[in-house]
């Protein structure tokens, strides 16, 4: 496994543009797919320590929204290129106050298989522990969770048949000679202008166009359509042990940086309290590459305050191919990293907001109290 894992060490995130991943081996891309899923039957016996093919992903889904169907109802987004739907699951308490979102993807690179168990972990830990846990139980009072465990479904199905390191999705370009866009160049902020690539057998090739991709199209119109109610964006990614900020396209900072940088700096401390695992926070641009058309910097840039791209573990000994029996950590650390965040959304607009309302009365009965020794 030695060349393995040296050719995956190349594939990192400081490859060179030009260096294809097609490279790698094909007999080794089918001797890890071979190796991962595991059958099952219910809910009950769903492994989160393995990966999953998107078969069980769908299964898994409509299991968990049977099961919790007081706090879990399944959405369809859209359509993928071949004609797959896309479902995000929607946790949510009946509430007579106004709710806010934190929307979560996984899965937008198709080889990037931990994200996706991440999404799993993620929505599992929340319905399995809201009832009885008391900051899970508050934030559900204000804020719901829109989670997409994957959301390039025909890249990740092409990585289990065929190619284990496919990143982009699978449309098809110049007559059926090439496939693929990567759906994270292809959203519509500073389109293709960096950090990307207009030649189609490239594995940043932005698209034909901004939100060209079905794909990129259904996350978008969802967002926008909520973009007044949606106050935290999170896209989960590997490798690299990051929490990148925006922006990717330039080296300006964003209006609310020194925000951002300090509530992923709280997250990435908790993230190391659990299992020790160092993360670096900063602005794409700052701590990675330069990036247009990425989901990350179209959130910000339409009006939602906390936008974040993190990158999983590991930092190239295994990259994109994680082994299984690191799930369990890397999704143990990566939720207290997401629950400070989900904090720091959660303070802001609500503990504010009562510290307005006490404001607001202090103010009142001081009034009174004025006008009272008047008379």
């Amino acid at each position: 496994m030695k060349p393995l894992l040296g050719t995956l060490y190349l594939l990192g995130m400081l490859v060179p543009r030009g260096l294809g991943y097609d490279r790698f081996p094909a007999r080794h891309r089918r001797e890890v797919v071979d190796k991962t899923g595991s059958p099952w039957r219910s809910l009950e016996t769903y492994s989160y320590d393995r990966y999953h093919p998107m078969e069980e992903i769908y299964q898994w889904m409509n299991q968990i929204s049977e099961k919790y169907t007081e706090v879990v109802t399944q959405h369809f987004l859209g359509m993928t290129y071949e004609t797959r739907p896309l479902y995000y699951l929607q946790i949510s308490q009946p509430s007579n106050n106004p709710k806010k979102i934190i929307w979560m993807d996984c899965g937008i690179h198709a080889r990037e298989w931990i994200a996706p168990a991440f999404c799993q972990w993620f929505v599992k830990e929340i319905l399995q522990n809201y009832k009885d846990n008391s900051r899970i139980r508050g934030f559900l009072k204000n804020l719901d969770f829109y989670v997409l465990p994957v959301l390039n479904i025909d890249g990740y199905i092409y990585t289990w048949t065929t190619d284990r390191l496919w990143r982009k999705s699978r449309s098809s370009h110049n007559n059926g000679t090439c496939f693929g866009t990567d759906l994270n160049r292809n959203f519509n902020i500073s389109w293709c202008s960096t950090g990307a690539s207009q030649n189609c057998e490239d594995i940043t090739f932005c698209g034909t166009g901004p939100a060209s991709e079905p794909e990129t199209q259904a996350v978008s119109s969802l967002i926008e359509s909520q973009k007044e109610n949606v106050v935290c964006f999170l896209t989960i990614h590997s490798y690299g042990q990051l929490i990148l900020t925006p922006y990717g396209y330039t080296t300006n900072k964003s209006s609310n940086h020194e925000e951002l940088i300090q509530v992923g700096q709280k997250a990435a401390n908790a993230l190391k309290a659990k299992h020790g695992t160092n993360y670096r926070v900063g602005a794409s641009a700052d701590i990675l590459y330069t990036t247009s058309g990425s989901s990350k910097d179209w959130a910000h840039d339409i009006g939602i305050p906390f936008s974040y791209t993190v990158e999983l573990r590991d930092n190239g000994t295994f990259g994109f191919i994680l082994p299984e029996t690191q799930i369990q950590a890397t999704c143990e650390e990566t939720m207290e990293a997401i629950l400070s965040i989900v904090d720091d959304v959660y303070a802001k607009y609500w503990s504010s907001n009562s510290a307005g309302k006490v404001t607001s009365t202090a103010v009142v009965l001081s009034l009174l109290t004025s006008f009272t020794s008047l008379l």
